[in-house]
C-alpha cells in the first residue's frame, strides 16, 4: 500500500476553475483535471522563477517531490494545449498557506501576502518603504511592542535554553 500524500501547501485557488478551447461546447470536449497543488507548483516554478529547492520549501514538500509534482502539472497543461482537451483545476491534498496583513504609513494603504513569500518591500500604492506589519496582525507570535524590550517567544529571537525556530515573518 503506497504512502499516504503529505498536505501541500497552495497560496490561493486560482479565479477560474475550468480553461477550454475558445468555440467548442464544454459537453464535447474530453477533460484533464489539473490538481491545486500541481497548478500551485507551476506558479512557484514557471512564474515566479524560483528554483526547485526554494519553491519546495514554499509548498512544504521535498525537492523530489516538488520535482514530480511539477512535471505532472506541465505534462497535463501541454497535452491539453496540444490535444485540444478542457483543463480543470480542482482537488489535490492542499493546505491554505497563512496569510501576513501589512500597511503603509504614507497612504494608509492594507493588503495582505502569503506567509513564507518574504517581506515586502514596498508598498503597492504609493511606493513608500515605509511599511509595517498590520496592527491587527502582530499578535500570535510573542510579538510585545516596544523597542527591544519583549523577547519573541516561539519567532527569530532565542530565549535561554530554547531551540532556534524559523521567524514568522520570513
Amino acid at each position: 500500500m503506497p504512502r499516504p500524500c503529505c498536505c501541500r501547501r497552495v497560496v490561493a485557488k486560482p479565479p477560474c476553475g475550468l480553461f477550454k478551447p475558445a468555440g467548442v461546447p464544454c459537453r464535447s470536449l474530453e477533460e484533464i483535471v489539473l490538481t491545486l497543488d500541481e497548478l500551485e507548483a507551476m506558479r512557484l516554478a514557471d512564474l515566479e522563477g524560483l528554483y526547485q529547492e526554494q519553491a519546495s520549501g514554499r509548498m512544504n514538500v521535498s525537492r523530489q517531490t516538488f520535482a514530480r509534482i511539477v512535471e505532472s502539472a506541465r505534462k497535463k497543461v501541454a497535452q491539453a494545449l496540444v490535444e485540444g482537451k478542457a483543463l480543470r483545476i480542482e482537488g489535490g491534498v492542499i493546505e491554505m498557506a497563512n496569510m501576513r496583513k501589512f500597511m503603509c504609513y504614507e497612504c494608509k494603504k492594507e493588503w495582505e501576502v502569503p506567509h513564507g513569500t518574504g517581506r515586502p518591500q514596498q508598498c503597492p500604492e504609493c511606493g513608500s518603504v515605509t511599511i509595517h506589519r498590520h496592527p491587527e496582525d502582530r499578535g500570535g507570535w510573542g510579538w510585545r511592542g516596544g523597542r527591544g524590550r519583549g523577547r519573541c517567544l516561539r519567532g527569530g529571537g532565542m530565549a535561554a535554553g530554547s531551540k532556534a525556530t524559523k521567524s514568522p515573518e520570513a
